[in-house]
């Protein structure tokens, strides 16, 4: 499961309507490009492939403001918010050892309903645990990595992973279940030091200089 496509949809959506360079913008201020593999290539990219797709309407906007061809607006459309969802459930409950996977969910998680959100916790919790007993068939944890030479220490890591990630995410419910957070239906949605961008803010973070192909 790769993370860019929930990634780019979650953030045009908390847009409404973005062009490539807020999308880009608003990715690199959260530390995605640091994560995960939402580099300005692979965004620019997820976008046209998803418009393809019919997940994302392009609108034709103005010219840009830096002397580049008219900006292209991205909107998420019905069967993108469909994609938008199921990416992000599955994102929640999937254990693959792809943080970036997990990051991206987190990202967008109030985007649920808190027992929804707390019900796919739960089942990312078994998932762990189902996953990590797979591993313990072949691998006995208090035995230690010794019992398959050097190759061991790959399931001891993936054990210990595994077990750090389940308490983490028990730890996650417990917060959720005593009221963190703003979720769907709940309020007006966080809007603190890592909401989106507004049009023209500067962002800190950026990677680099801004070009008149970055309106795309």
């Amino acid at each position: 499961m790769s993370a860019i496509r929930l990634l780019v949809l979650g953030a045009v959506r908390q847009h409404g309507r973005a062009h490539g360079y807020q999308v880009r913008n608003d990715l690199e201020y959260w530390g995605a490009h640091e994560w995960s593999n939402a580099k300005p290539g692979s965004i620019y990219h997820a976008l046209k492939q998803m418009e393809k797709q019919g997940l994302l309407h392009a609108h034709e906007t103005a010219p840009s403001t830096v002397g580049g061809p008219p900006r292209t607006e991205y909107e998420v459309t019905g069967k993108g918010t469909e994609e938008y969802f199921l990416l992000l459930r599955d994102s929640l409950t999937a254990y693959d050892q792809k943080s970036d996977v997990l990051a991206a969910a987190l990202g967008f998680i109030v985007d649920l309903e808190r027992e929804e959100a707390l019900r796919l916790l739960h089942d990312r919790v078994r998932a762990i645990q189902e996953w990590r007993k797979a591993v313990t068939e072949y691998y006995t944890p208090q035995d230690g990595p010794g019992q398959l030479g050097h190759i061991g220490e790959i399931m001891n890591l993936w054990v210990h992973s595994a077990d750090a990630d389940a308490q983490w995410t028990r730890d996650l419910i417990r917060r959720i279940e005593g009221g963190a957070y703003t979720f769907a239906g709940e309020g007006e949605p966080f809007m603190g030091v890592h909401a989106v961008l507004a049009e023209g803010e500067t962002n800190p973070y950026a990677t680099g200089k801004r070009h008149p192909g970055d309106e795309r």
